[in-house]
């Protein structure tokens, strides 16, 4: 019985982890369909640095996914650097380059400002299911 109730998360969590799962599920889909329709060189206005890091998100997103899916908290870790760097870059890009949509920005920036204030409780609560 002890087994069931540690694999269990509260339903915050439960919520937390959803929209973790949710918001780097967008970003997955948004890149993979960058790609799909318009092939390797979608970015291609873009210096190289940026848009192999936008073509890594195709594999990053999805790897926190499935690692928040799994209850690691690697995946929480992973998912703040992703988030960090995405918003960080994007933020600089818009601001020197252009070319990306504010809008898109103040999203990703309102889901990074949401993924840092739950980071810690979701690793904790990761973390108790382990018996850490």
């Amino acid at each position: 019985m002890e087994t069931l109730v540690r694999s269990r998360l509260p339903p915050r969590a439960r919520i937390v982890q959803a929209i973790w799962i949710i918001g780097y599920s967008v970003g997955t889909i948004t890149h993979t369909l960058d790609l799909v329709l318009g092939g390797i060189d979608v970015y291609s206005s873009f210096p190289v640095p940026l848009r192999l890091f936008w073509v890594l998100l195709t594999v990053l997103d999805p790897l926190v996914v499935a690692l928040i899916l799994l209850r690691k908290r690697a995946g929480v870790m992973l998912g703040v650097g992703v988030i960090v760097l995405d918003v960080g870059i994007n933020a600089t890009v818009y601001a020197t380059i252009g070319g990306l949509s504010l809008f898109g920005l103040q999203c990703q920036t309102v889901f990074g400002i949401l993924i840092l204030t739950t980071a810690r409780p979701l690793s904790r609560w990761f973390s108790a299911l382990r018996g850490r």
